[in-house]
């Protein structure tokens, strides 16, 4: 029995190791899959950002029609619509948003000067698209924040923070607006 004495210490050095090596292996599988969750959150705003985009020379050209006079609005709206297809990044995503839900407002401030305009059918289909557009988009950062602020608790929590940093995974950033009137609704384009 003392020849085996010394098995004990091993059997529990050995059952350690098996736990902190499946603790961290679940531990990489989590926070890899609240990783793959904020890309794809990311991808869904992109996709909803960049329809709005392709919505945007639609509805100028509608106007533009109707109001060939108001070029600086026009330059505006385009200027915005270049803005959020270059951004890469919450930051400049969100600074891009301020910029798009400002020349929007604008654009169809003119559009009210022109019942013609308004009265259009097809005029009419783009402020319904542009609506739709603009509810997914807020779902859309929604569910970003949402997948971002799960990834942060795991990277942040403890015992994850001890293999997070070691294994890559780092905090993301949420999808803020600096100037959140400006997108506490979608732009009326009720007229």
């Amino acid at each position: 029995m003392e020849q085996l004495g010394w098995l004990i210490p091993v059997v529990i050095v050995v059952a350690l190791i098996l736990i902190l090596l499946v603790w961290a292996w679940v531990t990489y599988n989590k926070l890899t899959k609240h990783n793959v969750r904020v890309d794809e959150a990311w991808s869904d705003i992109t996709v909803q950002l960049k329809r709005r985009a392709d919505l945007i020379p639609n509805i100028v050209e509608t106007v533009r029609s109707y109001a060939k006079h108001e070029s600086q609005v026009f330059e505006d709206v385009t200027q915005a619509r270049s803005e959020t297809l270059a951004a890469d990044s919450p930051a400049s995503a969100s600074n891009a948003e301020n910029h798009v839900q400002g020349a929007l407002r604008s654009l169809f401030a003119v559009a009210e000067a022109y019942p013609q305009l308004q009265a259009s059918s097809n005029f009419s289909q783009l402020q319904s698209d542009l609506v739709q557009t603009e509810n997914k988009i807020q779902a859309s950062r929604r569910y970003f924040n949402g997948s971002v602020r799960q990834l942060n608790t795991s990277v942040r929590s403890f015992p994850n923070n001890l293999l997070a940093g070691m294994m890559g995974f780092q905090e993301r950033e949420f999808f803020e607006v600096a100037d959140r009137a400006a997108i506490s609704e979608p732009p009326r384009v009720q007229f």
